[in-house]
């Protein structure tokens, strides 16, 4: 074959498919891609599926937050226990497993979901990956606060999405089992809106800052707000130091805010009489004293 001849060959040549780290250069080393597959992150040709693609990244962001804080508890005492509410195909659970647990041979992962058919998808995929700390319980919330096969003490417990007034069951339960640590992502929190378009004549008579939530749109959005702030406050009044930011970009999630809450071993002079106040407060001046139940310290 002349040079001419070989060079029109390798023009013609289609170029190499993109590996898996061109495709997600985000992926993290170790990370197995038989889990992947099986998540339906990859095919089974190995290709990334666009449509999981934006859930993963989001996963490994959170995983950023969570890596170190399990880590710290290990360091501390050896073993962690983490709880994911609301963890639907466990995802999260999963993922911190295989890159955070299963190398340093300790801690567990427990998977609260509602729908027991994801739960039964789970604890079988465990099982082919050899996840031996990881179990999973069909469960609401509520039902997991009583649950007496649940450890007495979780450290960590995490809520990714979890709607509306699911996120503050999962304070509940994490205040309950003495957590030192709770991850939460916040969604499609309507309880307080609710409560403010019930009584926003009231308001609008009451005080000029009812003008935040007059409209309808601006109503759910500052109710949503509203709600965040207050579980802020309550994760303070019970002694957590909390930090607020945003999970990935706005333009991967509408959904974005992040709250990280650490008990604190100590009471800071008067945090937690001072935000249980200010928490009152903010009930009464946006007129939500019907919530205060939600939000009890």
């Amino acid at each position: 074959m002349s040079a001419a001849s070989r060079s029109k060959a390798a023009r013609a040549k289609p170029p190499a498919a993109p590996g898996l780290h061109q495709q997600l250069p985000e992926l993290r080393e170790g990370q197995s891609v038989a889990l992947l597959q099986e998540l339906h992150i990859l095919t089974r040709e190995g290709k990334l599926n666009q449509d999981t693609r934006r859930k993963l990244k989001q996963v490994y962001h959170l995983v950023q937050f969570i890596e170190p804080l399990l880590d710290e508890v290990m360091r501390e005492q050896g073993e962690v226990t983490l709880a994911d509410h609301g963890a639907g195909k466990s995802y999260l659970g999963f993922i911190l497993y295989d890159l955070v647990l299963k190398p340093r041979g300790a801690g567990r992962v427990i998977g609260v979901e509602a729908r027991s058919e994801l739960v039964e998808k789970s604890h079988a995929l465990a099982q082919r990956l050899g996840f031996e700390r990881m179990r999973f319980l069909a469960a609401t919330v509520q039902q997991a606060m009583d649950d007496a096969a649940l450890p007495e003490r979780i450290d960590v417990v995490t809520a990714l999405h979890a709607c509306d007034t699911a996120t503050d069951d999962a304070i509940d339960f994490g205040l309950a089992r003495q957590a030192r640590h709770m991850v939460l992502v916040p969604c499609c929190q309507a309880e307080a809106a609710g409560v403010m378009r019930q009584h926003k004549a009231l308001s609008l008579k009451r005080t000029p800052l009812a003008e935040l939530w007059r409209h309808p749109l601006h109503t759910r959005e500052f109710g949503s707000q509203i709600t965040n702030v207050l579980r802020c406050l309550r994760l303070q009044a019970h002694g957590y130091d909390v930090t607020v930011t945003e999970l990935v970009g706005w333009e991967h999630s509408m959904k974005n805010e992040l709250i990280l809450a650490r008990r604190m071993a100590d009471d800071r002079p008067g945090q937690r009489e001072n935000a249980r106040q200010r928490l009152l407060q903010v009930l009464d001046a946006f007129g939500l004293q019907d919530l205060q139940h939600r939000f009890a310290v």
